[in-house]
């Protein structure tokens, strides 16, 4: 393969995890009386961590240590309810175990918060290393998560590509001086990321696969 080492964004490349991120809000709203959320809402608003997530999601008069409780109970709440009905997307496992066959070093970077993004990587994809938003580390698309994947990893970024689903992983990649490969399965789809300047876009785990040999 052309790679060392294949990096990939979680929620919308590996794993569907929508419902249960946009339950997770709702829940939040639900309890303080505030308006709730469509789930297209949901998908619009992820990408950019968890304080972001919130912050778009609560009405805008919540501020400050309001916000901060807010976005405590939202992490909590979802981390002890993620896995309700998230799921690998359909070839994401045959597509994982392919590159493992092939000796390929592969990897998790997330703007989802760091506990959360190991203990899903744990139970879908056992032995993948997992690196989530945490609050020392800028969060994508500023490529420090990535930097420290690959040091983790003893790959140089030539020799690595970044995976994902969203115009903020096109972000990431350039950042960080990586080549890209964009996912329209995801949450954003094949346009979002083509116009944010992904140079390829893979229509399915099949595809991607076969662009990345």
């Amino acid at each position: 393969m052309r790679y060392k080492a294949i990096l990939f964004d979680m929620d919308g490349t590996l794993l569907d995890t929508l419902t249960d991120m946009a339950d997770a809000v709702n829940h939040i709203l639900s309890v303080h009386g505030w308006p709730l959320r469509t789930t297209e809402e949901v998908r619009a608003f992820v990408g950019n961590g968890a304080r972001r997530l919130m912050e778009r999601a609560v009405p805008p008069e919540v501020t400050g240590g309001d916000f901060e409780t807010v976005l405590t109970e939202y992490r909590d709440w979802y981390q002890a309810h993620n896995c309700v009905a998230t799921a690998p997307y359909p070839g994401i496992p045959a597509l994982l175990a392919a590159l493992a066959e092939a000796g390929i070093k592969t990897a998790v970077v997330s703007n989802k918060p760091d506990a959360t993004t190991k203990t899903l990587a744990a139970r879908f994809f056992p032995g993948l290393p997992a690196f989530g938003q945490r609050d020392d580390v800028p969060p994508k698309p500023a490529p420090d998560l990535v930097f420290r994947a690959l040091e983790t990893l003893g790959v140089d970024a030539a020799d690595a590509v970044y995976v994902g689903d969203s115009e903020v992983d096109v972000a990431t990649a350039r950042n960080a001086g990586l080549d890209m490969i964009g996912v329209a399965w995801g949450f954003r789809g094949r346009a979002a990321l083509e116009a944010a300047g992904a140079p390829l876009v893979a229509d399915t785990p099949e595809q991607l696969l076969d662009m990345l040999q």
